[in-house]
Formats: structure tokens, C-alpha cells, sequence
């Protein structure tokens, strides 16, 4: 009997075995509608088999193949593969999740999206357009000898090096050999410039755009282009790292440290991980691009897993890393947030038409409102956390679960009318800039401003117009933008983060501040950074402002293997979330006990959240460690098996492999 296993959308490690009709073709890849329940669903044809456990009476017929999209190929069936074992979910689950929504349908494609054009010509004249510097093309003659085999390279340049210019060199030398080029980056914000870049620089071929900001026609017409082989560059963020591309050829991550490269619900992958074994799988080479490398990929390139190319020098002549100075907030007197030397900063900018960046990563009008007169502070009823002022709209928010309240008018505990906001987001630092200059242009960017589609893409185009004189923001100014007159930075309360008990905190902070101090000086202006800080002396400043990377990483790498922490032990955290924090809490001790650890693997006590109660449920985790990855990964199969077997009334629970985030 003809049979296939198919890869169905539901929450269980299985296969279904179907029936195959005779005279209906079904191969490897295929789409097919398939009855499942009392409806049809969308499968993927996985295996083609003759055997099956269950009596050949139970098995049903598959009902038709959908040929409105291309048969998924072989290596992207096997990247799935990778994914579903490495993070334990599902391979079902991540085989049609990674489908656009609208390809997991039963119904026909728009005739307008189907498309079946042919390839688009992969080639173009940018080499011969565009010279390099001398640094950029040593860069390029490094990498450019391993196109056609697997090779990771980690790209090391400062902000403003030009590592975009020897990306798209890259890609030039991939279409000409008729192969495909997928570019990683970690924001929907950066797309649109990084997209124009690369349309300029191939006018003649077909760029397929990839991001879940897109609507569903626009997405899925994006993604038959790029499995069909007929856009030769692919690009966007970590969602398009799933897309098929039956001639890929090379893969650039822009950014790699940044941490939305990791997926933090569903299938939690790492698209700068996943993207090294996509490389491997297509045997192409592989290139991750930044100026502050994540510890991960330094040590994978100290132990010369990786390739390190340099670029050290700014690209565009006379342009200069900008200098960093400290304002000691223990002898300066701060008004309204800001020290006096760093407001005759922005004054002095004003005066000469130059713009200035103030920058704070805390949205909102400040953080918490409360009541001086019984200590009450407005708290999210389903989250613990406080709820933060919107002076705008005069409404709290929360920034975890999107709750909402008007502002009260009075305490609600003591009547007091007097409440106070404390402490300072964007809109109140906007607030204060404005009225300290008020014949300046003043222009907030943050997710409350840039809801709306294209709304930051306008704002970004309109900053490096010249038409803004101040830029207040949180870190989506921080990384790949080019402001040509923007000459200096002003950090607000970078403190915060240098005493967090989380241990990725010190390098997340030299990435955010190394990053947003590299918006100032990028032409012949030369440019300046001022952080407010109560502590000058720290070595993580002192770093900064020697633009010295290595040294820092060297420091907490040693921090990090003489306590335990990644990448010298590999984690992975089971997580629960009840109605009730016994409840989560006991699930987890009962799953501790029920898979007894090899020694190789370290099991720690269940613990609640940091953020314990988010969304209205109580959240707690089990931390999972070994030195040894396959050790690990053993422990996680057996794990994951009893986890599905497990009948737990009203607990939801996910395995996180190789976590960032523990809040």
C-alpha cells in the first residue's frame, strides 16, 4: 500500500500516516489537503512509505495535492528538521508554521500573488559602479575565496566601516554565479533603508522583502518568489531566514548580536544560529556583520570555529570614531534629568546647524506615578510591574501585557490629589527639550510614535533631511542608521544596567551604548558622546571611550567561565505559567523528578519569574545546564517526551533552548 507521512499544524511530536489514492502523485514537499477531525487541513508530504502502525481500515485518503506554491525543497525540509530537534518543538508545528499564513489555507491563491514568473536576470554591474577602501576590499578578498563552500566569517567593523558596502559586494559575486543571497537584519526599522541600498545597487533583480510587518498577499507573494528561485536577494528579518531558496548561496546577518534575532514564542530559535546551520546545510558561506560581536560569536572565533575579518577605520574619509567623555553626576547638579555641560552640548550644536541625539531606552512619560503622602504606586493588575505615565493621551500603560487606565485623579488608597510621575521617559525628555529650546526642532522616535506602517521610515528620512534639530529616542536610533549631521550623543540613565543581576546586562549595555555613539561624527564633522553616569570610573565606560571591544569582551569572558555562565556551559529553561504560582512551581518539580539528569547536566530549583505575574498567570522556571551541548540535548529529548505525555490541567509550559531573557 502507498503511504505517506505527513507534518500536520498541531502541538504533538507526531507524524500522520495517510492513504495515497490510486493515480493521485504525491512527492517529498508537497502541500496536500489532508482530512483530520471532522475537517481538512494543510500538510506537508515528509516521507513516502509502504508501512504504517496503524491498521490499514484506519488510515484515510489524501484528498488532493495544492500546486499553487512550489514543492518544499529537500534542504529546506531538513533545516526544518534541525530546527524542530535543536529546540524540541514539534515538526509539524515548525513545518507549517514556517509557511506564510496564507499558504497554510485550503484555499486557492489570488491569481494577482500566485505569479510564475521566470528568474529575473542574477547579475549586475555594482562591482564595476562602486570602488572600496583598501580595508573593505581585504575584507572582501577574505571572504569572497570561500563562495561556493561553507565558511563562517564573523565581519568585526567599527561603526560607520562600510560593512554594508562589502555585503553588497558579496552579493554582486553570489548572483553572478547564479546562486541566491539572503540578508539577515534584526528590525523591521532597518529594512527600509538597508532595502534601498540594495535595490540601487541591483536595479535588475528581483528583491523579495520578508518581515511580519507585511500584509498577508504582500508576504506570501514575497516568499513563492524566493522559493520559485525568482528573486535573487532575499531580505528581512528573522522570519525570512525560513523562507525556501532552492539556489542559496551566500547569508549575511547584519547585526548578529542583536537580541531579536531570537524568537521568543512558538518555535524559539535563533535566527544567527539557525542561519550558521542553514549555511552548513547549503554549503555557501556565511557572514556575521557588527561592531560589538555577542560573546557567543567572539569565543566561536577565538577557538577559530569562526573567521575574523577586520575593519577598523571608519570608511569615508576624514570621518573619526566620535570621542566619549563622562558627566559625573555625583559633582554636576542635574535639572530636569539633564547635567548642565550636557545641555550647553546641545546648545552649542544648535548654534553651528548641527543635530543631536538624546538618548534614554525608556519610552513613555516617566515610569512610575505615585503618591508621596502613603507610598501608593500605580500597578498593572495582571502583570507585577508598574504601570507607566503617557502623558499624551493621560493614560497608564503597561509595557508587558498592554493594559490600560486613565490617570486618576487622586490617590486611590488616601484621596491625595497631589501624584507625581517619577522618573523620565522619552516624552518627558521631549517635554523638557522643548522648553528649554523652544525655537528648536525637536522629534521623538519610539514605538509609541512609529505605530503606524512607514511611519519610522518617514521619520528616519525626514532626520537625515535636515528636518530636525534635536532627536530624542530609544534604541530603535541605536544601530544602522546614517544621520549625516548628526554630531553628538547624549546618553540618559545608562546607569541602570551596570548592577542587574541578569549576566548578559554589562554586554547587551557596551552593545547598546557602542552602537548609538556610532550615529555621531560619520562625515568630516567630528563627533562627540556625553554619558551621565554616577559612576565614571567604571571599566565598561572606560572601555567605551578607548573604542575597545576586545578588551572589554576579554574581561567578561573571564567573568563568565569562572562562574559558569554561557558560552563556556550550554542552558535550556523549562517554563510554566498557572492561574496559580504553586502550581506552575509544582509541574516544574514534578518534571525535574520525573527525567532523571545525567551527571554531564546540572538541574537548579524551580523559581518564579523576575516578572512573576504577567498577563493575569503566574509564570516560574527550571534552569538546565551542562558543559557538554549533545549531553544537554539528550537530556531535552527525554525531557520533551515526558512534557507531552504530562496531564497538567490549566498549565501552559515551553522549552526555551539557549535563552537570553529570564524576566
Amino acid at each position: 500500500m502507498n503511504l505517506v507521512r505527513v507534518a500536520l499544524d498541531v502541538p504533538l511530536p507526531t507524524l500522520f500516516d495517510y492513504r495515497l489514492p490510486e493515480g493521485l502523485i504525491v512527492e517529498r514537499g508537497d502541500r496536500i489537503a489532508v482530512p483530520f477531525g471532522a475537517r481538512e487541513r494543510v500538510g506537508v508530504a515528509l516521507e513516502l512509505t509502504q508501512v504504517s502502525e496503524l491498521q490499514p481500515q484506519r488510515l484515510k485518503p489524501v484528498s488532493r495535492v495544492l500546486t499553487d506554491a512550489p514543492r518544499l525543497d529537500s534542504a529546506w525540509l531538513e533545516f526544518m528538521g534541525f530546527l524542530s530537534g535543536y529546540y524540541h518543538r514539534p515538526l509539524g508545528e515548525t513545518v507549517v508554521h514556517s509557511l506564510p499564513p496564507r499558504l497554510r489555507s485550503l484555499k486557492p491563491l489570488p491569481r494577482k500573488i500566485r505569479g510564475n514568473d521566470p528568474p529575473a536576470p542574477l547579475r549586475s554591474d555594482f562591482v564595476a559602479r562602486n570602488t572600496l577602501t583598501a580595508a573593505q576590499a581585504d575584507a572582501l578578498s577574505g571572504i569572497q575565496a570561500s563562495l561556493g563552500r561553507f565558511e563562517p566569517h564573523l565581519l568585526h567593523g567599527v561603526t560607520g566601516s562600510g560593512k554594508t558596502e562589502v555585503y553588497l559586494h558579496l552579493v554582486a559575486q553570489t548572483l553572478a554565479r547564479g546562486a541566491q543571497a539572503l540578508l539577515l537584519v534584526p528590525e523591521i526599522g532597518l529594512t527600509p533603508q538597508f532595502e534601498a541600498r540594495v535595490r540601487e545597487a541591483f536595479p535588475q533583480t528581483r528583491v523579495s522583502i520578508l518581515h511580519s510587518g507585511l500584509e498577508a498577499a504582500e508576504r506570501t507573494g514575497a516568499w513563492l518568489a524566493a522559493a520559485r528561485g525568482e528573486a535573487g536577494i532575499v531580505l528581512g528579518t528573522r522570519l525570512a531566514l525560513l523562507t525556501p531558496m532552492p539556489r542559496l548561496g551566500l547569508i549575511v546577518v547584519d547585526e548578529e548580536h542583536d537580541t531579536s534575532f531570537k524568537q521568543q514564542e512558538g518555535l524559539r530559535y535563533s535566527a544567527r544560529d539557525g542561519a550558521v546551520v542553514r549555511a552548513k546545510l547549503a554549503a555557501c558561506p556565511i557572514v556575521l556583520g557588527t561592531a560589538t560581536p555577542s560573546l557567543e560569536t567572539w569565543q566561536n572565533a577565538l577557538a577559530g570555529r569562526y573567521r575574523t575579518i577586520s575593519l577598523p577605520e571608519r570608511a569615508i574619509a576624514g570621518s573619526r570614531l566620535p570621542s566619549l567623555r563622562t558627566i559625573d553626576l555625583r559633582v554636576e547638579a542635574v535639572e530636569q534629568g539633564f547635567a548642565g555641560s550636557a545641555i550647553d552640548a546641545i546648545r552649542v550644536r544648535l548654534a553651528c546647524g548641527e543635530q543631536s541625539l538624546v538618548f534614554i531606552n525608556r519610552r513613555g512619560y516617566a515610569p512610575v506615578l505615585a503618591c508621596d503622602a502613603c507610598g501608593w504606586a500605580a500597578g498593572c493588575t495582571r502583570c507585577s510591574v508598574r504601570l507607566v505615565v503617557h502623558a499624551a493621551d493621560r493614560r497608564l500603560r503597561c509595557h508587558h501585557c498592554g493594559a490600560e487606565a486613565p490617570i486618576p485623579h487622586a490617590c486611590p488608597t488616601c484621596g491625595n490629589l497631589d501624584l507625581r510621575a517619577m522618573g523620565r521617559g522619552t516624552q518627558r525628555v521631549e517635554e523638557t527639550l522643548s522648553a528649554r529650546f523652544p525655537g528648536a526642532r525637536v522629534l521623538r522616535i519610539d514605538r509609541d510614535t512609529t505605530r503606524r506602517r512607514h511611519e519610522l521610515e518617514n521619520a528616519l528620512e525626514g532626520v537625515r533631511r535636515g528636518d530636525s534639530d534635536i532627536l530624542v529616542g530609544t534604541q530603535l536610533l541605536a544601530k544602522g542608521h546614517d544621520f549625516p549631521a548628526l554630531t553628538l550623543v547624549a546618553v540618559l540613565n545608562a546607569d541602570q544596567a551596570l548592577f542587574s543581576t541578569d549576566y548578559r546586562s554589562a554586554e547587551r549595555l557596551f552593545a547598546t551604548l557602542a552602537q548609538v555613539s556610532g550615529r555621531a561624527g560619520r562625515r568630516e564633522q567630528p563627533g562627540e558622546v556625553l554619558l551621565q553616569t554616577r559612576f565614571p570610573g567604571h571599566p565598561l565606560f572606560a572601555a567605551l571611550a578607548r573604542h575597545d571591544y576586545a578588551g572589554f569582551a576579554a574581561a567578561q569572558l573571564a567573568e563568565r567561565e569562572a562562574a559558569g555562565f554561557p558560552p563556556f556551559v550550554f542552558e535550556a529553561a523549562l517554563r510554566a505559567e498557572a492561574p496559580k504560582l504553586e502550581a506552575a512551581l509544582g509541574f516544574l518539580k514534578s518534571a525535574a523528578l520525573a527525567v532523571s539528569a545525567e551527571d554531564a547536566v546540572r538541574i537548579y530549583d524551580p523559581v518564579p519569574h523576575v516578572i512573576t505575574r504577567r498577563a493575569g498567570a503566574e509564570r516560574a522556571q527550571l534552569l538546565m545546564q551542562s558543559a557538554s551541548r549533545p549531553a544537554l540535548q539528550q537530556h531535552l529529548s527525554r525531557l520533551a517526551a515526558w512534557l507531552h505525555g504530562a496531564k497538567a490541567r490549566r498549565i501552559r509550559w515551553h522549552l526555551d533552548v539557549d535563552p537570553i531573557e529570564f524576566d
